[in-house]
């Protein structure tokens, strides 16, 4: 083939040739990803989106050789050449191109590239800011370009999954109200109303209950969704993307029906892990505390605590006994051949309990010549008995105590059952275990003020409706509210909505609202309603997390394109920004100098 009657840039792909192509004239385009001078004979590795082809210039080509031998990495160059087969013992099987090459008659330069700030074509360790800096150049990367390209996979997948079961995908408003409830919003002013804001969507929330009270009975939506938050390993600050779904005439199990297929599917479709199980457990909030410390459990592993409140309520340790204060529990937990874990860790458990707020880490070691620890000259036999019956202790193991108010003992031995899981290898990355939590509180109790507030999402109904929140103990009404959990990530909150106005109203007023209050700030919803809606709930999954545990990342920045650093800033654009003072007078703002 003449070059002149060929494409302006390329015939193929640098991923697409094969020896079937061996004898074909092509033209290629791409980055110069590797140079390699062997005696006067230059090889390039070619690489575009698809793939990596070895370019090579012969002496022959005195013009052409000099030319090349000056490119820098990351270049762009269109090429013309032939296809050759390799020799048996020059073929590359790592990558799909490897049993050709490419002889270069042609050499177009389209762009030369700056020395590069790090390497694109090794995946060497750099500091963040400097990969979010250069992100363009980061992207280039065959482990992020990956990752990129998987997001854009699952959420094709996720598209043609629900559109397949009835469900609709619809828009809902960016330029959105302000809440009270939630994170802190990011507040646009208007121009045209001056001294008024809309609020970027938390979440589509509120829309997504107006349209199944509008008559739409399955939605959903690849939500953009705006919260001012910091910062976290698996959490975006500023913004993140949720799989938000909604669904008229169901039940909670309806719900967990639509997500268990949807999550298997992906897993199946995408994942490079195995499931533990297609049929995802559920755990009661209290259950799930009491038994992992945690409501985001890991159940790739066992490692669950026990409660010895009750057995050891007589004990005559001082250290056992603030578990008679009101609230107070004593949560054991046994580390498994745990003697044999270096002086080191157990001196180290005094500063682990006081940063999870315990006073410290009471311990029995479970020795071949007896039991040893700090507390045991303070036990009787009865409580060593009760020790060993609760948590099957054997010679060898390790029991841990926490003894507190029974959140803070069953948050501190869920970190550490965590620990224990790490030294002892529990935590399989090539597992994937899902499960739901359900059975949240309505209400808590403000630590600050001390008055009952929203546990949750405050537009769930309670489980019992009208007559749960007349008779019960706030702190004591459940909600049909449910998580979603992989590998002890939270994954979505989700609930059965409150579709009743005076359920919804006298649930705002526990949680100190008024009724002029609840109008004032969601007048539309119970407007919407007075007028006929339907029972419904729904989920909202999000696209960034399950993309980062189906790609194996710690960090969930490495699945976003263009994601914010840890101070919320995009570095390589430079927001946030200052602004014209033209555009603040315009909006009628003024900034206020600290």
């Amino acid at each position: 083939m003449d070059s002149t009657t060929m494409h302006a840039y390329r015939t193929h792909t640098c991923g697409e040739l094969r020896t079937s192509h061996v004898g074909q004239r092509v033209k290629l385009g791409g980055w110069v990803h590797r140079k390699r001078d062997h005696g006067g004979v230059l090889f390039i590795d070619l690489r575009d989106h698809y793939g990596i082809t070895q370019i090579v210039f012969h002496p022959e080509q005195a013009a052409l050789l000099e030319r090349a031998a000056h490119l820098s990495t990351e270049s762009v160059i269109i090429i013309v050449g032939d296809v050759v087969a390799r020799s048996a013992d020059t073929v590359n099987t790592k990558i799909p191109t490897g049993e050709i090459e490419v002889n270069v008659v042609e050499l177009g330069i389209e762009s030369v590239a700056k020395p590069i700030p790090f390497q694109v074509a090794d995946a060497e360790a750099c500091n963040e800011d400097l990969r979010l800096r250069y992100r363009f150049l980061d992207l280039r990367r065959e482990k992020l370009h990956a990752n990129i390209m998987l997001r854009a996979a699952v959420i094709k997948s996720i598209r043609e999954h629900l559109e397949a079961r009835g469900f609709a995908e619809f828009q809902t408003p960016i330029l959105a109200n302000s809440s009270p409830e939630g994170a802190r919003d990011y507040l646009v002013p208007s121009r045209v109303h001056p001294g008024q804001f809309y609020a970027l969507p938390q979440a589509p929330q509120q829309y997504k209950q107006l349209l199944m009270i509008s008559g739409f009975d399955r939605y959903f939506q690849i939500a953009p969704c705006f919260r001012d938050e910091d910062a976290r390993a698996d959490r975006s600050p500023g913004e993140f993307y949720q799989l938000d779904l909604e669904m008229a005439f169901v039940t909670q199990e309806d719900v967990f029906a639509v997500v268990d297929e949807l999550m298997v599917h992906l897993v199946g479709k995408h994942g490079t892990q195995q499931l533990q199980s297609k049929e995802f457990p559920r755990f009661g909030y209290k259950d799930a505390m009491n038994r992992f410390g945690t409501d985001k459990p890991d159940v790739r592993f066992g490692l669950e605590m026990v409660d010895l409140t009750e057995a050891l309520a007589a004990s005559e340790c001082r250290i056992l006994q603030q578990a008679r204060k009101p609230g107070g529990a004593i949560k054991a937990l046994k580390y498994p051949g745990g003697t044999s874990a270096p002086r080191s860790f157990f001196d180290g458990m005094q500063e682990f309990a006081r940063e999870q707020g315990l006073g410290g880490m009471a311990y029995l070691e479970y020795d071949a010549d007896g039991i040893k620890g700090p507390i045991v000259k303070f036990l009787s036999k009865g409580d060593l008995d009760a020790i060993a019956k609760g948590t099957g202790a054997r010679t060898g193991d390790v029991v841990f105590f926490a003894v507190s108010k029974w959140e803070t003992a069953c948050k501190a031995m869920g970190a550490l059952r965590l620990v224990l899981a790490e030294r002892m290898g529990l935590r399989d990355p090539g597992v994937l275990a899902f499960c739901w939590v359900t059975d949240f509180p309505m209400f808590e109790k403000d630590a600050q003020t001390g008055r009952t507030a929203f546990s949750h999402n405050p537009f769930s109904m309670p489980q019992g409706g009208m007559k749960a929140l007349l008779e019960k103990d706030p702190l004591d009404v459940l909600a049909w509210q449910y998580d979603i959990v992989c590998n002890g990530i939270e994954l979505s909150s989700g609930a059965i909505r409150n579709h009743q106005p005076e359920v919804m109203y006298k649930a705002f007023e526990i949680a100190n609202y008024t009724r002029e209050e609840v109008d004032e700030h969601f007048g539309h919803m119970i407007r919407a309603f007075e007028y006929g809606a339907p029972p419904h709930g729904g989920i909202a999954p999000g696209i960034d997390r399950l993309v980062m545990i189906l790609a194996g990342e710690p960090n969930i920045r490495e699945v976003i394109a263009f994601p914010k650093n840890q101070k919320a800033q995009d570095v390589l654009v430079g927001a946030p920004s200052a602004v014209m003072p033209e555009q603040l007078a315009e909006l009628h703002i003024r900034i206020v100098e600290e």
